[in-house]
């Protein structure tokens, strides 16, 4: 379903924009992502409307088939045995949000330490507080952090919207599989345009 509406106070949630994942997808959608969500969060702020910003420091211990990708690794973030084994060891700054999101003191952070930034972080009650029933996500990686996000936003009771072209994730296919197969079943979906023209046309 595309968006039909914007609710009196929805927040923007904008997932693991730091700049150890970045740098490590580096190229064009990405980049597209990046300027998107820069996008949306000016366009928030101006309309005075929360903007919380997530970065991800940790990840659940169960073992995965898949095994550890760069956007799910830890920013503590591996054992001294996996640091021993000649692992790379995270940058002191591989947890801070890119400059390009221009953090300012009105925003909200939020450290997540799983994939979903509603786990364990305070977050439901920071956005019942302010008076949020609707939420519109951005970020990486769609399939990963975007996807969990979006899932306990739907549980929690949240009109949730997925602004599609302000997400990406390393994998191709897994991005079009959430935008197409998942995201309809957990809310709406926008483009940032939309988002941000509905956003002002309600102010």
């Amino acid at each position: 379903m595309t968006l039909t509406t914007i609710d009196p106070t929805p927040a923007l949630v904008v997932i693991d924009l730091q700049k150890g994942i970045i740098a490590a997808h580096p190229g064009p959608p990405v980049t597209a992502a990046v300027e998107r969500a820069a996008h949306l969060t000016a366009g928030f702020r101006r309309h005075g409307l929360p903007v919380v910003l997530v970065n991800v420091t940790g990840r659940a211990p169960g073992r995965t088939e898949a095994g550890r990708s760069a956007s799910g690794r830890s920013a503590g973030r591996r054992s001294a045995g996996e640091r021993a084994a000649g692992g790379p060891v995270p940058s002191a700054d591989w947890a801070d949000l890119i400059d390009a999101l221009d953090v300012r003191p009105t925003d909200h952070l939020i450290t997540k330490r799983r994939r979903s930034a509603f786990h364990d972080t305070g977050l439901d009650t920071l956005l019942r507080d302010l008076g949020v029933t609707q939420i519109v996500l951005a970020g990486i990686s769609t399939s990963a952090g975007v996807e969990s996000t979006a899932r306990s936003a739907a549980d929690y009771g949240y009109h949730v919207v997925l602004a599609t072209d302000a997400m990406t994730d390393p994998d191709a296919e897994a991005h079009r599989h959430s935008v197409e197969r998942v995201f309809p079943k957990l809310g709406e979906t926008a483009t940032t345009a939309d988002v941000i023209g509905m956003v002002g046309a309600t102010r």
